[in-house]
This record gives structure tokens, sequence and C-alpha cells, in this order.
């Protein structure tokens, strides 16, 4: 079997790495940028905190801030007039992984402008060139979307997120500064946070792990496990935003070279039929679809525990996967994830809907154990 590895060109680390900005432009030899980020991240001055660098250095860009977030297609097209229009020639992504999807989207086309139906994007679509340059500065940690080859898009007419897989989307420069998370919401830094473990564990137990992708996915459980308590606590300790900032970028890492399973399978369509966010769907699914999977991961669920923190002296096999299925949903409710479907406003009258888009989603054959229609159903009942 040959297993593939793919990641960033350039990756920088640590609070204030965003300074790096200039030299990073001028390596790159490009002229003018296209700020892709969200009004509300204008609104709150953390976009500002990486346009000052730009304008400190005299680098010249414009600014598209028209991204959802659940980006559409509909997103991405104007995106993409932006960036014409702007007569720039790289992108600057500044957000979560909305920011990040809608660059990919827009870099990918420009440069592949057979695709510019963006429909025609989904799955593994045969790219022929490079995306445009993207730089691509996190605010929240959680998507690691700066260091992935994946994006989703809704298709607003099918009322369908597409997973996209493109070698060729990944951004050339990753800025991990964990200053850009500091003012993240409580709500929202638990709900990224969850959504960081979920792509952890679901990316060590998938079908297409490896040595590699394990080494990665089980310590980036660990610091998730450490730091997630205490950015959601304390959101100004640095401590804790770095270190949640690294664990979600070394998950990303690994699951985007190895796949996910049922857990995004089924959050999917949550975000496109209700809007329902990312993190927050995972996080509610995760440990009861973690169950589910129990029979096929009993080798690997024992150092998900031990990750967690859990002490498995003396436990079986099977206890001590239980106990990871436990430590993950203890703790979800201790950062305040909802644990019901109907919470969210969704009824057991929408799941034959959602079950339909689940099963045939791009992650859900990733999974360790087959499913079916009647298996999603049921878990989506499960979790009512």
């Amino acid at each position: 079997m040959i297993n593939r590895f793919i990641l960033n060109e350039v990756s920088y680390f640590g609070p204030g790495a965003r300074k790096v900005l200039p030299e990073v432009v001028q390596r790159l030899n490009k002229v003018k940028a296209l700020v892709v980020t969200d009004k509300g991240l204008i609104q709150f001055g953390v976009a500002k905190m990486v346009t000052d660098v730009l304008d400190e250095a005299a680098i010249s860009y414009d600014i598209f801030s028209d991204v959802k977030p659940n980006p559409t297609v509909s997103n991405v097209k104007a995106g993409i007039e932006s960036f014409k229009k702007a007569g720039a020639d790289f992108i600057i992504a500044i957000g979560g992984g909305s920011a990040m999807d809608t660059a990919k989207g827009i870099g990918i086309v420009i440069n592949n402008p057979e695709f510019d139906d963006i429909v025609s994007l989904e799955g593994c679509a045969p790219t022929k060139n490079k995306s445009v340059p993207i730089v691509a500065l996190p605010t929240t940690a959680g998507t690691a979307a700066e260091t992935t080859i994946n994006y989703v898009i809704i298709d607003e007419n099918k009322q369908k997120k597409m997973v996209c897989v493109d070698p060729n989307d990944i951004p050339a420069v990753a800025i991990i500064d964990a200053e850009l998370m500091y003012s993240l919401p409580k709500g929202l830094t638990a709900a990224t946070g969850m959504d960081a473990l979920t792509h952890a564990i679901e990316g060590y137990i998938t079908k297409g792990a490896w040595e590699m992708s394990d080494m990665f996915e089980i310590e980036a459980v660990r610091m998730i496990a450490r730091y997630l308590p205490v950015a959601v606590n304390e959101p100004s300790n640095p401590e804790g935003r770095n270190g949640m900032a690294v664990a979600q970028y070394i998950a990303g890492m690994a699951f985007s070279n190895v796949g996910l399973g049922l857990v995004h399978g089924m959050a999917h369509p949550m975000g496109s039929l209700f809007d329902v966010p990312h993190g927050v769907a995972n996080a509610l699914l995760l440990p009861t679809i973690m169950e589910f999977n129990m029979p096929a991961c009993l080798d690997k669920y024992p150092e998900i525990a031990k990750a967690m923190g859990v002490d498995t002296s003396g436990m079986s096999k099977k206890e001590a996967a239980q106990a990871a299925v436990d430590a993950v949903r203890d703790l979800a409710v201790k950062v305040g994830i909802p644990q019901h479907l109907s919470e969210l406003g969704i009824s057991s009258a929408d799941i034959p809907a959602l079950a339909e888009q689940a099963i045939s989603d791009v992650c859900t054959p990733g999974n360790p154990r087959e499913v079916t229609l009647d298996d999603i159903k049921a878990l989506y009942e499960k979790v009512l």
C-alpha cells in the first residue's frame, strides 16, 4: 500500500506570528492581496490585527468580507469577482473554516476557470493547476483548514454540503498566531475545540489511518484534553490558546491525508439543512458514534482513553474503550456542548432527509465500521 502525506510549504507558529507576513509576501514575490474574512472579525478588530501589519509594510490589499458561517456557491462566486476586480495576485485568509474554505474555492477557480460553476469541484475534482497562493491565518482552533486539502461549500440549489478534496487547494503558507484567538467567545471556543477533537479521533480510527497519521492524531487528542478546558474557561490564558492552536493544526495535518468518518458524514447535513455550526454538530454526535464504532476500534480506543487522561490500569480492553467514550462525552458536557438534536430545532421528522445526505457524504466511507442507512437513522434518533 502506498500512503501519501501532503503538508503546507511553510508554517509559522506562536503568539504574534502574523508579524512575519511582510517577509512571507516578499518570498512569494506577490504584489496585491485579496483579504478574505468575515464581517464579525472586522467588527471586533481581529482582522485589523493582520491588516495593520500589511499597512505598516505598505502591502496593497482589498478586503472581501461577504463570507457566511457555512459558505455557499454564491459566496465563492462573489469572491472570485472581487479577486478579479482588485487585480490581486494572492489571497490572505483570516478566519475560521468558513473564510478558509471560501478562499480555497476562490483560489482554485482563478487558476482553474473551467470549474467556475463551483459545483463541479465536489469530491476529488481533476484540477490541473495549484490555487492562487493562499496565506492562511486561523482565528479559531478547530477546523485546521489552514493545513488541509479539504474545503466545504454549500450548494444552495440542492441544500447540500459539497466536500471538496484537492491537493491543489492547500494554502502555501499557514500562520498560526494564537493572539488572533484571544477574543473568541466561550461557546465558539468550545465548539471549534471539539471539532478539532473529532478530527483527531476520526483521523485516528479511519480506514486510511497508518503509523504517521496515528502519531499526530494521538498527540492532538492529548493536547486538546489538556488545553481545551483552559481555553474555554480562561480565554486570555496564552498557554491554553496556543496549546489549542497547535493541537488543532496537528490534527489537521493528519486527517487531511487519511480522511474522516461517520461523525463528519452525519454532521455535514446538519449544517446544510439546519445551519448548525459544524463544531457543535460534530461534538454532539461524536460520543454516540464512537460507541457505534467500538467493535471495530477496540485496539485504538484504549489509547484514546490514555490520551484523554484516563488511568486504564486494571481495565479490560472493552472497559478502556468505554472509558474513552465516556471521557469524550464528559469533556463535551464540561465545555457546554448541546447533547440533543431537539435543542437545535431538529425533530424526528427531519431524520430521513438528514440520513439520505449522510449516507452519500464523502466522509462516510472512511468510517471504521460499515454503516447502513438504517444505522444512520437510528444514530440520529439516539441523539434526538
